[in-house]
């Protein structure tokens, strides 16, 4: 494939040319089996990128362009780019508007188009580029005539549900689940995407005093079912069996992973699951990720374990394996979810304070074979890395750069 040729290459380039940053000649590409090494590139809020709406396009390109050779300056493989952060889009879509990180007005075209140059010029650099779509938040507000008049949520305001201050399109709705592939699967049909990426958010995460109100759908579609959870939790099934068959059959391929809330169940819940006593994604998010693996429904499952070794309610040491036996036996591959972002953080206790923690994470996942690899959150951390995390895993662990796994 063309494509594959191009990456080659490319690999091979980084090992004599430096990047457009200035940064030295990148060592040769090791030949052995692929790890990954990740990060995440959000666009919600602006988390990441771009800095703030309403710049120009040239320099949105620039710092995009940054992110990458940020990507490679630290030896990282892979690059997990938000392009549907609320129901609006990175590229022009005939389905949803021009997301509003873009230009501070949703609906207003930016003048390029940020996910085709992002998988070009990933590409050139050796990285692979996985498009991370968000498949149900709309807004976080509830105005919903706020929305530019041509959003589909305001063409059926059926499908929406408020809940906690924010926009839901309703997953118990067929009709809701169809248009959301649809408006993901335009973007991999046109663009020579490596993965399709969900993150954590499927039903909302739970809030004392509120509720979901999915009463009409659950009315109408919910007979058969032990009860509203059951039901709830085979909308979010359907959606990840479908859109995993949907992928393959766009883009053949092309890979398709999760990175869900770290735990599945508590073992006081239920005995198939980790010795916890945290929220649990079956339950409460209604995402039964655990399932999606022993089912071989995602290429690969990167669990947010964003705690510290030792943290009593949710340790990391003890999920880690818990993973390892879950996909043990599998077809699917992981890659663990690594908070970067609480390193150095104030806010955070003594053990994130220490700049060796995230190396630790990785020797200890060296003991188990099934990781594949790690990914980070986020960005705009890899790049200003305050305490020096970040670099003391490239020093520990990154000594060279590694192909994506394949």
């Amino acid at each position: 494939m063309g494509r594959v040729t191009r990456r080659a290459f490319a690999l091979a380039a980084l090992a004599t040319l430096s990047t457009a940053s200035g940064a030295s000649a990148a060592p040769r590409w090791r030949h052995l089996a692929g790890e990954m090494r990740g990060m995440w590139l959000a666009t919600v809020d602006n988390r990441d990128w771009p800095s703030r709406p309403g710049l120009s396009a040239a320099a949105q390109r620039a710092e995009l362009i940054a992110h990458l050779d940020t990507a490679v300056r630290r030896r990282l493989n892979t690059v997990i780019f938000q392009v549907r952060p609320t129901a609006d889009a990175l590229w022009p879509s005939p389905y949803e508007p021009w997301s509003v990180v873009l230009t501070g007005t949703q609906g207003k075209a930016p003048g390029w188009d940020p996910l085709g140059t992002a998988v070009r010029e990933a590409h050139a650099r050796g990285l692979e580029l996985h498009a991370w779509f968000n498949p149900y938040r709309i807004a976080k507000h509830t105005n919903l005539t706020s929305l530019v008049a041509s959003h589909p949520a305001r063409k059926h305001p059926d499908w929406v549900v408020r809940y906690g201050g924010q926009l839901y399109y309703n997953p118990g709705l067929p009709e809701v689940r169809a248009f959301v592939q649809d408006a993901m699967m335009d973007a991999v049909r046109k663009y020579p995407v490596d993965g399709v990426h969900f993150d954590d958010y499927f039903y909302p995460y739970p809030l004392a005093g509120q509720t979901f109100d999915d009463d009409v759908a659950y009315d109408r579609h919910g007979g058969g079912f032990s009860g509203r959870a059951a039901w709830r939790r085979h909308n979010i099934d359907r959606l990840v069996e479908e859109t995993a068959a949907r992928v393959q059959e766009v883009r053949p391929g092309t890979r398709f992973g999760i990175s869900p809330f770290g735990v599945w169940r508590n073992a006081g819940t239920d005995p198939l699951g980790s010795d916890t006593r945290a929220l649990q994604a079956y339950d409460d998010l209604y995402a039964d990720s655990r399932k999606w693996v022993r089912k071989n429904w995602v290429d690969y499952i990167c669990p947010q374990l964003y705690w510290h070794i030792g943290f009593a309610a949710a340790d990391y040491a003890v999920l880690l394996p818990w993973w390892a036996k879950t996909v043990r036996g599998t077809a699917t591959k992981l890659y663990v979810g690594e908070a970067l972002y609480r390193a150095g953080d104030p806010a955070q206790g003594a053990a994130w304070q220490d700049p060796a923690e995230l190396s630790r994470h990785l020797t200890l996942a060296r003991e188990h074979q099934e990781v594949a690899g790690h990914v980070f959150f986020a960005a705009r951390e890899v790049a200003a890395d305050p305490i020096g995390a970040m670099a003391r895993v490239v020093a520990d662990h990154y000594r060279q750069p590694a192909m994506p796994p394949r």
